[in-house]
């Protein structure tokens, strides 16, 4: 399965940086074609799930997700969410870290593994590479509101 890891600097405070990042409904209106379909109630914790929905009319994926690691910043502790994908076509895992920084601000480390079922291995690069270029862009645009 591809990995890919994606670092990114922000002026925001780390529970603002935290707030914006797992605000899962708003994760699908930056990324193209899809849309974000929230299954538990709030508030988002452990046990979590949502599905992000990419396509159009009837060609379309999901991928399903639950929060199995839910640990908001606190003071100046980094939080930390994982996410286990659990869909038919998308599997493997995210996890989103929020540093403090010392100079204010926060730092975010973004590490996901990601297998799309029926694609072979020897795209793995392509994979990690698109990865990183769609969810740098989605990152950017949920710190910068």
């Amino acid at each position: 399965m591809p990995v890919f890891r994606i670092i990114h600097r922000t002026s925001a405070p780390v529970a603002e940086a935290w707030s914006r990042l797992t605000d899962w409904q708003r994760h699908g209106a930056q990324v193209p074609l899809t849309r974000t379909i929230i299954e538990t109630a709030p508030p988002t914790r452990a046990g979590t799930i949502f599905t992000a929905r990419t396509g159009v009319g009837r060609i379309t994926f999901d991928d399903r997700m639950e929060v199995v690691v839910w640990r908001p910043p606190a003071a100046d502790s980094a939080g930390l969410v994982r996410l286990e994908k659990r869909g038919r076509a998308v599997t493997g895992w995210a996890e989103i870290e929020i540093r403090p920084l010392a100079e204010g601000g926060a730092e975010i480390h973004w590490r996901e593994e990601v297998r799309l079922r029926g694609l072979p291995r020897a795209l793995d690069p392509v994979v990690a590479a698109a990865g990183r270029l769609l969810f740098g862009r989605a990152i950017a645009r949920l710190l910068a509101r």
